[in-house]
């Protein structure tokens, strides 16, 4: 017999079962931490110039200052739709804190983080990740994920605090090699602090690092990102037993076309006719070259019989 599957779901209400699941979640996410956390996703994160012990210990300091923010936020009892119209100000000075935590010990004068910066899709994850946190699933809006709302799964929103954790440092990262300015800066802070990745030790290894996170950003946000928008995906990060990969969920972005401008449009538009067009011409293509395969056989099955025929009569004669 075949094991029945039970599924854990989020708690839908504020309650002493949310809290526990929050705790349970924190305590696991925690000990995920501990493990392996190299990059295995095939893609570059700026994450990457850490060496092993310094990434872990930011994503870490990410995590202890997300438990207080959460607390905080609990604290001072906002509603869900303040909570989310205050989102991208809370964001921000959750990373300001956190940078300034973490990167005093290394005597660095970081910069306040620019929340204009945030993906508005992004910026939309979090949302949900601190109204599952703090409110439940039932504030959640219908038609955003798979599932419905009242049914959300325990393991998605696991998903959500891991990328949310990976995202984060991220940025931290991406923030202190712009506040740097260049590979020589870069080079020399990693080194004195001792905190660099072994793969980028040199200034070119540096150079060549950040000319790939250029070349893929690029990409991302041109091609992959509107791909993805137009699939109804989301790319997140999440830490597997093998290390940190990225894997898609459904997220849908009905709303989003707005925020898109005139190329990320015209782009969406070509797929659009891409997926209807395509279809169509391959299924012309099929027909015309089974008709060119059908008379190709039958005019080569003619031209044997003529041969043969032209054969037999002049071995009659």
């Amino acid at each position: 017999m075949s094991k029945k599957i039970i599924v854990k779901y989020w708690p839908n209400q504020q309650s002493i079962s949310l809290n526990n699941a929050v705790v349970d979640l924190f305590i696991e996410t925690e000990k995920k931490l501990a493990l392996n956390i190299d990059n295995q996703s095939q893609q570059y994160l700026y994450l990457d110039i850490l060496n092993n012990i310094t990434r872990t210990e930011l994503l870490q300091s990410i995590l202890n200052e997300f438990k207080e923010l959460i607390l905080d936020m609990i604290e001072i009892n906002l509603d869900p739709t303040m909570l989310v119209k205050l989102n991208k100000k809370i964001i921000a000075i959750f990373i300001h804190r956190v940078s300034s935590n973490f990167f005093f010990k290394f005597k660095f004068d970081h910069k306040t983080f620019d929340n204009s910066k945030l993906k508005d899709y992004y910026s939309h994850l979090i949302d949900c990740l601190l109204t599952y946190l703090i409110f439940g699933s039932s504030y959640i809006e219908n038609d955003i994920f798979l599932f419905e709302t009242l049914y959300t799964p325990y393991n998605h929103v696991k998903v959500l605090l891991e990328d949310f954790i990976i995202q984060i440092g991220n940025i931290m990262m991406k923030q202190l090699i712009c506040n740097l300015h260049n590979s020589l800066n870069i080079n020399k802070f990693l080194k004195q602090q001792n905190i660099c990745n072994k793969l980028y030790t040199s200034n070119r290894s540096i150079i060549l690092f950040l000319n790939n996170l250029k070349w893929q950003n690029l990409v991302q946000s041109y091609i992959y990102d509107i791909k993805s928008f137009y699939n109804e995906r989301q790319k997140v990060w999440i830490i597997s037993s093998e290390g940190i990969i990225s894997k898609y969920i459904y997220l849908s972005k009905d709303k989003k076309i707005q925020s898109l401008n005139q190329i990320k449009i015209i782009f969406i538009f070509w797929l659009e006719i891409k997926d209807l067009l395509i279809p169509k011409t391959e299924k012309f293509i099929i027909q015309i070259a089974k008709y060119f395969l059908y008379c190709s056989i039958n005019l080569f099955s003619n031209l044997i019989l003529i041969l043969i025929r032209i054969i037999v009569f002049y071995l009659n004669k």
